[in-house]
């Protein structure tokens, strides 16, 4: 069974009450019982983190990397900023989708830049915790390429 780790950065374990007008009101618990329940459909064991932490985040990465393991990454605010973030992705031996909860591309412009998407296998925004999902589905076809339909 392939391993999965989903990784989230600051102020997403606040999700149902932080703006949510722009997250939704679904909770982070929520985010993490939707991203086991897909694993579990798709074949796949999800292990879900969340961290305000800059450098613990880049601690995961560097697990990922070392174990090859595949990473579902919403860097939230560090994606615009943070090129220590983007260096660790840089690092990744196996695929990493960016995912976004919102579309920061219709939101202020100083969300407009990611760091990290050129270094990502791809970038999934503006799906809500669909996002992930869809994510999710991604990286099980990559893991399983006769799994495409």
């Amino acid at each position: 069974m392939t391993t999965v780790l989903v990784l989230n950065g600051p102020n997403l374990g606040r999700l149902g009450r932080r703006e949510p007008d722009v997250y939704g009101a679904e909770t982070y618990d929520d985010l993490v019982a939707l991203c086991q329940k897909t694993g579990q459909e798709l074949g796949l064991s999800v292990e879900v983190r969340q961290t305000d932490a800059e450098g613990e985040l880049i601690g995961w990465l560097h697990e990922a990397a070392d174990g090859r393991v595949p990473v579902v990454l919403n860097p939230a605010a560090f994606t615009h900023y943070s090129y220590a973030v983007r260096d660790a992705v840089a690092q990744r031996t196996a695929p990493l989708i960016e995912v976004h909860i919102s579309n920061p591309a219709a939101r202020e412009e100083f969300r407009h830049v990611s760091v990290v998407s050129a270094l990502a296998s791809g970038t999934i925004a503006g799906f809500g915790l669909r996002s992930y999902v869809l994510a999710l589905h991604a990286l099980a076809e990559m893991a399983d390429p006769a799994a495409r339909g």
